[in-house]
């Protein structure tokens, strides 16, 4: 694995905070010139520490003010039947996250809706329909007590 030097670090943090700063201010902030910084960051991109530039979207404002957690129970562990849920699970757009577990689960989804009844309805109509799943645990966040996107090193 490449190691980045405190220049490469400090563009990351900066990027982290704020992606729409143009190549000058960043190097303003490092007292850089634009040039060595730009081929940095271009560097960073191509070698994948940076995968993407987004816009962190107010789900409220959206009309998706309900979070789920759905923690979920294969029935049968070997690696098609792991592979087939996987590849179901990307496919509903409801999914905003999925990780497979270690433990007492086996992978951990967490779901944007508008209510609880579009909750049940996603059950009812999309997830039952993938075939494996053994046991499905539904929890809902009632407060939000902390969210971020930065990754600390």
């Amino acid at each position: 694995m490449e190691i980045l030097d405190q220049t490469d670090l400090k563009i990351l943090r900066i990027l982290q905070k704020n992606a729409k700063l143009t190549t000058k201010e960043i190097a303003d902030q490092l007292h850089l010139t634009a040039s060595p910084v730009y081929e940095r960051v271009r560097r960073l991109e191509k070698k994948g520490y940076i995968k993407n530039y987004v816009a962190i979207l107010n789900k409220k404002k959206l009309n998706r003010p309900v979070t789920a957690i759905c923690m979920v129970s294969l029935r049968y562990h070997n690696e098609g039947f792991i592979d087939t849920f996987e590849h179901q699970i990307k496919e509903l757009i409801e999914v905003q996250e999925c990780y497979h577990m270690a433990g007492k689960v086996d992978f951990f989804l967490k779901i944007h809706l508008e209510s609880l009844e579009e909750y049940h309805e996603f059950v009812r109509t999309k997830l039952s329909k993938i075939q494996n799943i053994g046991v499905l645990e539904s929890y809902f966040v009632l407060k939000e007590i902390y969210n971020t996107t930065t990754i600390a090193f």
